[in-house]
């Protein structure tokens, strides 16, 4: 059986120069890298806008061959009590970097942390500062408490623009041989929503059962509802019809196995100019 390769893996930077967007965040980072001085960092923001591929980025371009040795990421919405920052960040942070004169411990998701895990992970920061560095991640810096956050140098990232959204499709369709049609890219950024990891499974799913990807290929790979079906479900609800909506809601959402948080951000998306007709 052949390998298939997961395309968010596949396309994942190796230097902070191949990321796409963040460039003020991009070129901040990188001279860090160059004064080889990195100071504690958090990066906050939306899923899928780079913020874990901008740490293993800069590990990369700071350590070279040795990044692997001296670079730990550990997720903490999977591990949030206390013992994970007394156990195993502690035992990595105490041990010696390799070639270098600190190692790096990446935290995602921090935000999930218990406030007694985030005191522990604030003495542990404290105590081995000369020995190493971390980057938090986080969806809502307003979760971490303020101690930790008075010790970092806080990025926060933005969903990308479209263009450059735009671009990385472009590339990805030249390298896997597939066309995909301008109204399949703007269904593409709709769906997206300036997630770039988003973006890239929806095109790899699509792209494996069609060598042209059309509009209703991306609706379909997405698990999302088409703008007009919004719109025909909401017109129906603004007029009163409730249950004739609900039922071809329901109708749609069984048939496609839609998500239910999809289909809010949908609604609400194209909610308000009809709302304010």
């Amino acid at each position: 059986m052949t390998e298939i390769d997961v395309w968010t893996e596949k396309y994942r930077p190796d230097t902070l120069s191949e990321v796409v967007g963040q460039e003020k965040i991009v070129d901040r980072l990188t001279s860090f890298v160059e004064e080889d001085s990195i100071p504690h960092l958090m990066f906050a923001g939306p899923a899928g806008t780079g913020k874990t591929t901008c740490a293993m980025s800069l590990a990369q371009d700071l350590y070279g061959d040795s990044w692997r040795q001296n670079f730990m990421e550990t997720n903490a919405s999977d591990e949030r009590g206390i013992d994970v920052v007394r156990e195993r960040i502690k035992d990595f942070a105490r041990t010696k970097p390799v070639n270098a004169d600190y190692k790096i411990i990446f935290l995602d998701e921090a935000d999930a942390l218990t406030q007694d895990a985030q005191q522990a992970l604030r003495r542990t920061m404290e105590q081995f500062s000369d020995n190493c560095r971390f980057i938090l991640s986080c969806n809502y810096s307003s979760k971490i408490i303020d101690p930790i956050q008075s010790r970092c140098a806080v990025f926060r990232f933005n969903r990308l623009d479209d263009e450059d959204v735009e671009k990385y499709i472009t590339r990805i369709a030249e390298n896997e041989g597939f066309k995909i049609s301008r109204e399949a890219i703007d269904a593409v950024l709709r769906v997206s929503g300036g997630d770039l990891r988003r973006v890239t499974n929806v095109l790899q799913t699509a792209s494996m059962t069609e060598d042209k990807i059309e509009e209703e290929d991306i609706y379909g790979a997405s698990a999302s509802l088409k703008p007009d079906e919004t719109e025909e479900i909401l017109e129906k609800a603004l007029k009163g019809d409730f249950i004739d909506a609900r039922g071809h809601l329901a109708d749609i959402m069984i048939e496609r196995g839609l998500d239910g948080q999809d289909v809010i951000n949908a609604i609400h998306t194209k909610a308000e100019p009809l709302i304010s007709r």
